[in-house]
């Protein structure tokens, strides 16, 4: 086939398939338990009144009253007929959402999202499209909180926190802008943590701040990824980046949500995040007085100790040093009976 009638044809098909698009997105359907499932809007009728569109429409009537008679598993079977043969149909997201809450019920849950995530990726003009996202999020929260699974409906299972946490990362995906995606990462970023994932948890809470600042959540999330932050250093002689990053974030929570309930929590983690920091500088500067009689070097960082928490126990050991230093480099004693540091003196072995 030539290319210029390939590009015809495939223009073709996008146009009717838009067309048919904008017609589902504008059909509804309408359940009257006299006359069955009617479609309401939409351009639809070639389908409907089509021996196939009939068919569909009898095996709809027939699950829904045997749902409505309590036959749940008569009901389903005929939902999935109607998926299986007509999945393109304006029957088949209704179909596909009635039996995800019937497998929801029997603890089904991973059937039951695959069915939901069915309707987001195949039928994205669904008229209830947030009562899809609602209960996919409900099914994933279920999962991150222990609820077991059971298989075939009957046998129960292990526990799937991992899987709740990748549906929880699924709906954000799906709906990026709904009101779901926020609570999902700040569900996801807590599950994160429970499973000791503390890397993934992190992720999550600065997806959270970065992409949703005006959230009620984003106050939280600042303060959770502060303490988050706060707990990896190991101490005042390890590496201080992440208390580095933990002493922004307070800092942050404090300027943006000052009247907060939780600001004296981030106050006190403010101020124990430069504790540490200050702690750091102190460690650093003791090892080029005490060790090296660097007393440049030392009063470097005993001088940013001071300006980092400057009314702290820290601050004010730091000052007292910074005055022996001064004596000591201005040819004086220190002062106090301490003798002055020296590099330590040199060992000979004999072998």
């Amino acid at each position: 086939m030539p290319a210029a009638r390939r590009i015809g044809l495939f223009t073709t098909l996008l146009v009717v398939w838009a067309f048919f698009a904008g017609a589902m997105a504008r059909a509804e359907l309408i359940w009257e338990p006299a006359t069955g499932w009617r479609v309401e809007g939409g351009v639809l009728a070639p389908f409907i009144d089509s021996p196939e569109g009939k068919n569909a429409k009898s095996l709809m009537d027939a699950a829904r009253r045997a749902e409505d008679a309590g036959d749940l598993g008569k009901a389903t079977k005929g939902y999935n007929k109607v998926i299986k043969k007509y999945a393109s149909s304006v029957y088949a997201p209704e179909a596909l959402y009635r039996t995800a809450r019937y497998y929801e019920g029997r603890r089904q849950y991973s059937k039951a999202f695959r069915n939901l995530q069915r309707i987001i990726a195949e039928h994205p003009a669904y008229p209830r499209f947030s009562e899809v996202l609602g209960a996919e999020y409900r099914i994933a929260t279920k999962l991150v909180a222990g609820a077991r699974p059971r298989y075939f409906g009957v046998i129960p299972g292990f526990k799937q926190r991992e899987k709740g946490i990748e549906f929880l990362e699924t709906i954000v995906t799906n709906a990026p802008f709904s009101e779901y995606a926020p609570i999902s990462l700040m569900n996801a970023a807590q599950a994160y943590k429970q499973t000791g994932d503390r890397d993934a948890s992190i992720d999550a809470l600065d997806r959270m701040i970065n992409n949703y600042p005006e959230s009620f959540l984003t106050a939280d999330a600042y303060l959770k990824l502060a303490s988050a932050q706060a707990s990896i250093t190991q101490g005042p002689a390890y590496d201080q980046a992440s208390t580095q990053l933990a002493l922004t974030y307070f800092q942050d929570y404090l300027i943006l949500y000052p009247g907060e309930a939780d600001a004296s929590v981030a106050t006190k983690g403010f101020d124990t995040a430069r504790a540490m920091l200050a702690e750091s500088k102190m460690t650093m500067g003791d090892f080029y007085y005490k060790y090296r009689s660097n007393y440049k070097a030392a009063k470097v960082f005993y001088n940013e100790a001071i300006t980092l928490y400057p009314d702290s126990p820290t601050a004010e050991r730091a000052r007292r040093l910074l005055a022996k230093i001064e004596k000591i480099e201005s040819g004086e004693t220190p002062g106090d009976g301490a003798e002055r540091p020296g590099p330590r003196a040199k060992r000979f072995w004999l072998f």
